[in-house]
Formats: structure tokens, C-alpha cells, sequence
């Protein structure tokens, strides 16, 4: 690793650097003096490092569709741009019928998992969403369920007045097999108190993700980063999810997303740049240590920085995807679909091996 270290720029990253390769954990200093870097270059070197030793040159992907079952939904989080309430134009709600419609109207013949999450709708009860997975499950019972945000499994275990426990186990038996990691955004309380004061806290959030992963069910953990967070929050959320890593071993991926501002109620909050994206998932590669993937989604980062983010400790670019409308409304510019072909080229132009997975990061097939 000599060559490496002599090479850093920056040598106020050479102590974090050598931790790193001799095996060492970083903490809470080391996240923060990585973060206050500009020296990418020796941040990708020591990310791909890293990534390499757990993931070699594969590059996972899956063939996925989004279904939002509504926009309509009871909660006022101020960076949320697709919320609707109910009466408003562009409020929609979709049955399960017409659910089912939508994914019969779609090429489903090498889809391995459909994506649910949406609104929570102040009229559907318990019974109802759990309707939506048996029926999805039913009708395409070779497709994996990826569903629900622990915001919405708190929301639906309320409505039908159980616990989260049994709500998930419930779930699990009528066909979800894992969870999305929505919901994270930020976990200072100070600032999650000013983005959405109704939404569950940290410590809820992680706690629901406990429960998911002491019953089998792998689940995915985000983090919404360029709004009005600082580089010791991010640090302090991204160490907190190792932490529950730490003793569940649950979380499949890390997701950082970044914050899109357009119809947002956040204000003085602009757009992402590619510089603090590639960084912020670089230095996740490096403080978690016990998460096997990052994920780079490429419907809130572009295609662009997607594929560059493969240089900078990523191994994950999401999927075909299909329809995403989540991000869309708070201005998205990368579209809502990207064929399997066109993921294919862009790991397999970055010299690395794409390998198609399902959702719970089973090989599929390797190219």
C-alpha cells in the first residue's frame, strides 16, 4: 500500500489511510477529515481499495419496475415534493386492481423484483395494503416484493392497531421479502425535527429495521444528504447505521440519495454537485465497514456520475427501475427507465463485470 499512501495528495488523509489498510475502523474524526477533503483522487484510490477486497470488479444490478400506490398522503415532510393531499390536483390513489393492471401492462418477463413504497393514504386501512402484497405476490409469484419504508410499516401497524413485529411478520408470509431503506433522510433530531416533525425518529427508524432483520427480512438503509445537513451529521448517521449493523448484520446496501430541490419547501436548499455526491459515496465505502454494497441510484444521480461513482468505492447502480415518480417531482433529470442493456455498458465501459442480481443480491447471471 506504499505506493498508495505516497501517492495521497491531501496528507492529512495518510493516518486515516493507513487504518484503513492495516484493518483498523474509522471513527467520528476520520469520517470528518475525509468528508473535508478535495482531494478525490486519493479518495477514489483508497474507496476502490476498499470495495475491491469485499466485491472484486462486480457490479451488481437488477431488472426492477416502482409501483407508487399513491401520492396521497397524511404527512407534511418540507423536502417532499410528491405528496399530495387528498382533493388536490395530481392526487391519485390506485386500487389493487388497477395495481395489477400496471404491472400486467409492463414487460415482466425478466423482472426479478417489483419496488413498492408511496404515500400514507389516511384512508387505507391494515387490511388493505396487505391485500397489495398477497395479490401481487399471487398473480407473479416469481417476483420478489421489496416493499414499504418503516415509516409505512409503522403507519399500517397503527392502522390495524398491531405491533411492528407482527405486522412484518404477517407481511413476510403473505410475500415481502425485503424492505426499501426510505425514510433515513437525516437522523440529527434537530434536523430531522425541522424537515418532517411528524415523521418517526431516528431511533424509530432504526429500531423497525431491527425488528425486519431479527425476522429474516434483509432490508436496504439511505441517507438524504445536500439540504441543510453538515458534513458531521452525515458522519453521525452513517455511524449510527453501523452501529445497528453491528448487531443485526441486516442492511443489504447503503444509499445515499441526493436531495433534488424543485417544489420543495426547503428553502435556500439548490441542487447536489457531482463533487459532493462522488465524495459522500466514497466515504460511506469507507466508514461502513460491515456493509457489503453502496449503492450509487442513478434516477437521483444521473447515469453520468452513477458511472463514475464505480471508481469511488461503488458496486451498486440499482436497476432498470420503470417508472419511478418519487424523485421526479422534486425535479429529477436522469428519466424514469434505463434498459438492462444500457446498465450493462456503463459497468462494463468503467472495466468492471456486471453481474445481474435478484433483490436479495442472488446472482442471476454474470456478463
Amino acid at each position: 500500500m506504499e505506493g498508495i499512501i505516497n501517492f495521497i495528495k491531501d496528507r492529512r488523509l495518510i493516518p486515516v489511510a493507513e487504518k484503513i489498510f492495516s484493518g483498523e475502523r474509522l471513527d467520528f474524526e476520520d469520517g470528518l477529515k475525509l468528508f473535508k477533503s478535495n482531494d478525490l483522487i486519493s479518495l477514489g484510490y483508497i474507496a476502490d481499495y476498499v470495495n475491491r477486497k469485499k466485491n472484486g470488479d462486480n457490479v451488481y444490478f437488477n431488472v426492477n419496475v416502482h409501483i407508487t400506490p399513491t401520492n396521497i398522503c397524511v404527512g407534511t415532510c418540507k423536502f417532499c415534493a410528491f405528496r399530495k393531499d387528498k382533493g388536490d390536483e395530481g392526487a391519485y390513489e390506485l386500487s389493487i386492481e388497477k395495481i395489477l393492471e400496471k404491472l400486467a401492462s409492463l414487460n415482466l418477463e425478466e423482472v426479478t423484483e417489483v419496488h413498492i413504497v408511496g404515500g400514507l393514504h389516511p384512508d387505507w386501512g391494515y387490511d388493505y395494503y396487505l391485500e397489495m402484497i398477497k395479490r401481487v405476490k399471487e398473480t407473479y409469484p416469481q417476483i420478489q416484493i421489496k416493499a414499504f419504508t418503516a415509516e409505512e410499516i409503522k403507519y399500517i401497524a397503527e392502522r390495524g392497531g398491531k405491533s411492528v413485529k407482527d405486522t412484518l411478520k404477517e407481511f413476510k408470509e403473505a410475500g415481502l421479502s425485503s424492505m426499501p431503506g426510505g425514510g433515513g433522510e437525516i437522523f440529527n433530531t434537530v434536523i430531522r425535527d425541522k424537515l418532517c416533525p411528524e415523521k418517526i425518529s431516528a431511533g424509530e427508524y432504526l429500531d423497525i429495521h431491527k425488528v425486519a432483520h431479527k425476522l429474516g427480512i434483509k432490508t436496504n438503509a439511505t441517507m438524504l444528504f445536500g439540504h441543510v445537513e453538515i458534513y458531521k451529521d452525515r458522519v453521525e448517521h452513517i455511524l449510527m447505521l453501523r452501529e445497528t449493523q453491528d448487531e443485526t448484520g441486516g442492511f443489504q446496501a447503503f444509499i445515499p440519495l441526493s436531495f433534488h430541490p424543485v417544489n420543495t419547501q426547503v428553502e435556500g436548499a439548490e441542487y447536489t454537485t457531482a463533487v459532493d455526491e462522488i465524495k459522500t459515496l466514497a466515504v460511506s465505502r469507507l466508514l461502513l465497514d460491515n456493509f457489503d454494497h453502496i449503492k450509487a441510484y442513478w434516477i437521483m444521480l444521473g447515469e453520468k456520475v452513477a458511472q463514475l461513482s464505480l471508481f469511488y468505492g461503488v458496486d451498486d447502480l440499482d436497476g432498470t427501475v420503470v417508472e419511478e415518480e418519487i424523485t421526479q417531482a422534486a425535479g429529477a433529470k436522469a428519466g424514469k427507465y434505463m434498459p438492462k442493456e444500457r446498465l450493462i455498458r456503463l459497468i462494463k465501459e468503467a472495466g468492471k463485470i456486471p453481474v445481474e442480481r435478484d433483490a436479495l443480491y442472488n446472482i442471476i447471471k454474470i456478463y
